[in-house]
């Protein structure tokens, strides 16, 4: 009897665990919107990594290296129409999304803004194909006023 009794208090555990795990499995999955908001945020790190060279370079914070301009330029020109694919409706109320609310009233201009900035960003990318410090300076300063002309107006800090 008492092996019975330890048997249903084991099949009983189990049991219980396996709800418990149900339940935080269930409450730990990321919706949609997380997800993407999370892509939205890798990729827009990574755009950051590597404009943070090519602005160093573009300041004349650090030498001008042709090569390592261009590698950069051509992630940044890579990345950059990806974004279009993270500004979802089911990311509009995900806690983290520094977008402010009046983008989705705004949309036409803000995708205008988004486009501009790929736009931009493949110039960068061409240009500094050429190895031309001044011109491929003077297109990466067009990309970041493309970036800051978005996130003046719909990005809160």
């Amino acid at each position: 009897m008492l092996r019975r009794r330890s048997l249903r208090y084991v099949v009983l555990a189990i049991a219980v665990a396996a709800a418990a795990a149900g339940v935080v499995h269930a409450q730990g999955r990321p919706s949609k919107g997380e997800q993407t908001l999370k892509y939205r945020k890798a990729i827009y790190q990574t755009m950051v990594w590597n404009f943070g060279t090519l602005s160093a370079m573009a300041q004349d914070k650090i030498p001008y290296e042709a090569a390592e301009f261009q590698k950069r330029a051509e992630r940044v020109a890579f990345l950059t129409p990806m974004l279009s694919e993270t500004y979802t409706p089911d990311t509009r109320s995900v806690e983290g999304s520094k977008l402010k609310p009046e983008m989705w009233d705004n949309r036409a201009d803000f995708d205008q803004k988004l486009k501009d900035l790929v736009d931009r960003s493949a110039t960068l990318a061409q240009v500094s194909k050429d190895g031309d410090a001044a011109r491929s300076k003077a297109a990466f300063f067009d990309t970041a006023n493309a970036c800051k002309a978005c996130h003046d107006k719909y990005r809160a800090d």
